[in-house]
């Protein structure tokens, strides 16, 4: 019976998680929820009580994931540029999975900062990183722009999700098919990683 809960949990969660990205935490309903995970919307409120309860989960949940792959890169024990590259890479294959999960995460903490983002424990945790230490050890040394995680990590954020972000609007713009627009994401990607690590890197 344990076994049969949990699966039913995490199909609810995975259902809810399609919806809450799509249309957000005011634009969903429980029934819209249920609908999605194929289940009565009695069960559903059996196994999380709310709809409020279930995306403060499911949120948490996606902070997590958004932030965490992050960090374990900047704990790496390799050099800054294969440390930006592989950042680069990981926030691309991320939007390209899920490109609606950045504009999730802006619009709710946008609403409710104080609810949804109450303290500031990744940043807190990329502060204390290997990263850092490699940076100030750079900017010591000469082989580093005096640059910061907080400038460091935006470049990186804002130039490779805005591809995914505006990516009806490039197509529209520029007549891209799909596969084009495939193409022009991958070059795009490789300008980011020479333009942040050019002119991080010295020499």
């Amino acid at each position: 019976m344990k076994c049969i809960a949990e699966k039913s949990e995490d199909k609810i969660k995975e259902a809810a998680k399609r919806v809450f990205l799509k249309k957000g935490f005011d634009g969903t309903t429980s029934r819209d929820i249920a609908r999605e995970a194929d289940m009565n919307i009695a069960l559903t409120n059996y196994y999380f009580r709310s709809k409020e309860k279930l995306f403060l989960e499911i949120f948490r949940d996606i902070l997590s994931e958004y932030f965490q792959s992050t960090i374990d890169i900047l704990n790496k024990k390799i050099d800054v540029k294969a440390k930006i590259s592989e950042m680069i890479e990981n926030d691309f294959k991320m939007m390209k999975k899920e490109p609606d999960l950045v504009i999730f995460i802006v619009n709710e903490i946008h609403k409710e900062p104080e609810r949804l983002f109450p303290d500031m424990t990744f940043f807190h945790q990329m502060r204390n990183t290997y990263f850092t230490q490699q940076l100030e050890e750079g900017v010591a040394n000469g082989t580093l722009r005096p640059m910061h995680l907080e400038s460091i990590l935006p470049l990186i954020k804002c130039n490779v999700e805005f591809i995914f972000l505006g990516k009806h609007i490039h197509k529209k713009l520029f007549n891209l098919t799909e596969e084009e627009f495939n193409v022009h994401a991958e070059a795009q990607k490789e300008h980011v990683k020479e333009m942040i690590c050019n002119y991080l890197v010295i020499g």
